[in-house]
């Protein structure tokens, strides 16, 4: 083989490996991992740790319990709303539909709304507000349950650091944000709920997520 010959197929050997060493790297960085990440030592190795949405057990508007193992291997989107809310909650729950109509299709796809109202928020309260928006039953769920865990999840879990607002003399979180979830439980995206663009956003995004576990 010739020299020039050689220097074309080294060239061509060097854009190859460069092109998937570029890939990899990009399908790393589709979306970014949001929350607090620590680096951890395994054995002569380390690893980085990411913040994940902890276990949680609430009730849906079917009067099923829902447990985090729902979850399992699924994408999802949840929110913070309340059944008698005027002002932002009829907005998002309008744009879930949206996003719920975008992925009906996907087995693997949820959307999880927790009431911040639960004493109020039953499951009857909660399958009627499902069904003003067109809560697909399985893959649209509308939690309630004990109070604090809910509030717990919103705060420490999902990480909304929502204002609290005052409703017939109670206090709430009162928070305008959709979370984006992937399947190892890392918040991958925050939108305002909302804007209608911001949700385009969200739903591209989802898209991504799906890119990102079709390339690995």
């Amino acid at each position: 083989m010739k020299l020039k010959d050689v220097l074309i197929v080294i060239a061509v050997v060097s854009v190859t490996t460069y092109c998937k060493n570029n890939s990899s790297k990009q399908k790393k960085l589709l979306l970014p991992i949001i929350g607090e990440k620590k680096i951890a030592s395994i054995g002569e190795k380390t690893d980085t740790i990411y913040h994940t949405i902890g276990s949680f057990t609430l009730v849906n508007q079917f009067n099923e319990t829902i447990t985090d193992t729902i979850t399992k291997n699924k994408i999802y989107v949840a929110d913070f709303f309340f059944a008698t809310c005027q002002s932002i909650c009829p907005k998002m729950s309008h744009q879930l539909k949206r996003v719920q109509d975008s992925f009906a299709n996907k087995n693997d796809f949820l959307i999880l709304s927790h009431t911040v109202n639960p004493e109020h928020d039953t499951a009857e309260v909660l399958k009627k507000y499902g069904e003003k928006y067109g809560a697909i039953k399985g893959k649209w769920h509308l939690l309630t349950g004990n109070k604090k865990h809910i509030y717990d999840l919103a705060r420490y879990d999902y990480l909304v650091n929502a204002d609290e607002t005052e409703n017939e003399g109670d206090l709430f979180i009162h928070s305008e944000l959709f979370l984006l979830i992937d399947k190892e439980k890392r918040i991958r995206g925050i939108y305002d709920g909302t804007d209608s663009l911001k949700v385009n956003q969200l739903i591209n995004d989802i898209h991504l997520l799906y890119k990102e576990y079709q390339n690995e």
